[in-house]
């Protein structure tokens, strides 16, 4: 049925509407239909004003609650009483407490003042602080009582309150780049034997090295039941052939005094000259200095 025939049934009190609709002026939902009515700068200004306003009581208060938050794992972490997975085993195994509660639930999310126990003590999360020294000798990673040779950490005293470690070992007669941290998952990552980052040692001998043991060196050395794979091993330039570079993946540097002690030589030094991208550039021997944020953000990509 269409509207003509309606209004007729309806009385008839509307003939030749179309007619009579066109000698009319528009109805109002035709005016609105042309566009919205401009609003004047004034009223404009106060609705900006208003939006603003619900802005900044809302959004950045919901924002801040969430960057406030941290993963209870990570919490532990950054405290550096061990790493983000080892974490884990000690909330599932309800070690852990917040705020007098045990919990076991991962990705539990604590605030930056709430009071964690962990296993017993309660901890205080650090910022994290990485500090390269270029080692001298007769320093030792080591704690043992009695010991002849001094502790590494005095070359670095003074320079942070948190309980930063070496990455790695070094003994009295290893110098070069060695890497403090009180980041407990970095000091894993570069004391797993599996690593992918390259680290170059110079190495003293006591005599020359045959350019036959070189050869063998190259093609990778069976030690203790293990392979050991280098990268590359190389007579230094200008330098006579008991002095060797040699370029691996582990850390670990008695391995590299085992590589040459298997043929038969006598290690007099060992320098690292180069660890994972850092080098000695500008850091004399003896001397320490932070990381840069960038330098930082690298040894975690890597």
């Amino acid at each position: 049925m269409n509207n003509k025939e309606g209004n007729n049934k309806r009385g008839g009190s509307r003939p030749n509407s179309s007619r009579s609709n066109s000698s009319k002026p528009k109805p109002p939902m035709a005016k609105r239909a042309q566009g919205p009515k401009k609003v004047k700068p004034e009223v404009k200004a106060a609705q900006e004003a208003a939006a603003e306003k619900f802005r900044k009581q809302n959004t950045p208060a919901k924002r801040q609650k969430a960057s406030d938050e941290i993963r209870l794992n990570k919490y532990i972490s950054n405290s550096g009483v061990c790493s983000r997975r080892d974490a884990d085993i000690y909330i599932q195994s309800g070690n852990v407490k917040v705020n007098g509660t045990v919990i076991t639930e991962m990705g539990y999310l604590v605030k930056i003042n709430d009071v964690v126990n962990f296993d017993g003590v309660t901890l205080t999360p650090e910022k994290k602080e990485y500090i390269l020294l270029n080692k001298p000798k007769n320093f030792t990673t080591a704690f043992d009582e009695g010991q002849e040779f001094r502790n590494v950490l005095e070359l670095v005293r003074g320079a942070t309150n948190a309980k930063i470690a070496a990455v790695g070992r070094m003994d009295k007669n290893t110098t070069g780049l060695l890497l403090f941290t009180n980041d407990t998952d970095m000091i894993r990552k570069f004391t797993l034997p599996n690593q992918k980052s390259s680290k170059i040692y110079q190495v003293s001998l006591d005599k020359n090295l045959k350019f036959e043991d070189l050869e063998k060196i190259s093609k990778g050395l069976v030690l203790d039941g293990h392979r050991v794979s280098v990268e590359e091993v190389s007579y230094i330039d200008n330098e006579p052939k008991s002095e060797v570079g040699l370029r691996l993946r582990t850390a670990n540097v008695k391995v590299v005094r085992s590589i040459f002690e298997s043929l038969e030589y006598n290690v007099l030094r060992i320098d690292r000259v180069s660890f994972a991208g850092l080098t000695k550039k500008n850091l004399p021997r003896g001397n320490w200095r932070f990381l840069t944020n960038q330098e930082v953000i690298n040894l975690k990509n890597i």
